[in-house]
C-alpha cells in the first residue's frame, strides 16, 4: 500500500514557475514508478510525466516537453515534478499516482494522490 500527498501547487502568472512535490508513504514506494498527471475542468485526465523506480527513466507529455522536469528522491520518498515557462493551458488539478510497476509506464497506476491546483494566470 502507497499514500501520496501532493504539494506545491498555487496561483501563478504565464511563464513563472511551480514545484510540485508528492511525498510517500508506504513500504514499497521506492520500487514504483510514478506519474504525474492532470485534470482541467471539462476535459479527460492526462499523463505529464513519469519516473521509473530508480530515476534512471521519465517520460514527458509532448505539450510539456522542455518545460516540465520529473525526479525523485527516495531517500526523501518524494518526487517533483518542475514545472516552468507555464501557460494558461497548463491550469488544471494535478495529481501523482504509483504505479506497481518498477518500470516506466503511463497506463498502469494503482495508488492516487488527493491532487494539488495549478492555476496559469495569463
Amino acid at each position: 500500500q502507497v499514500q501520496l500527498v501532493e504539494s506545491g501547487g498555487g496561483l501563478v502568472q504565464a511563464g513563472g514557475s511551480l514545484t510540485l512535490a508528492c511525498a510517500a508513504s508506504g513500504r514499497t514506494f521506492n520500487s514504483n514508478c510514478i506519474g504525474w498527471f492532470r485534470q482541467a475542468p471539462g476535459k479527460e485526465r492526462e499523463i505529464v510525466a513519469a519516473i521509473n523506480w530508480s530515476g534512471a527513466y521519465t517520460y514527458y507529455a509532448d505539450s510539456v516537453k522542455g518545460r516540465f522536469t520529473i525526479s525523485r528522491d527516495n531517500a526523501k520518498n518524494t518526487v517533483y515534478l518542475q514545472m516552468k515557462n507555464l501557460k494558461p493551458e497548463d491550469t488544471a488539478r494535478y495529481y501523482c499516482a504509483a504505479s506497481a510497476s518498477r518500470i516506466l509506464t503511463t497506463t498502469t497506476y494503482n495508488y492516487w494522490g488527493q491532487g494539488t491546483q495549478v492555476t496559469v494566470s495569463s
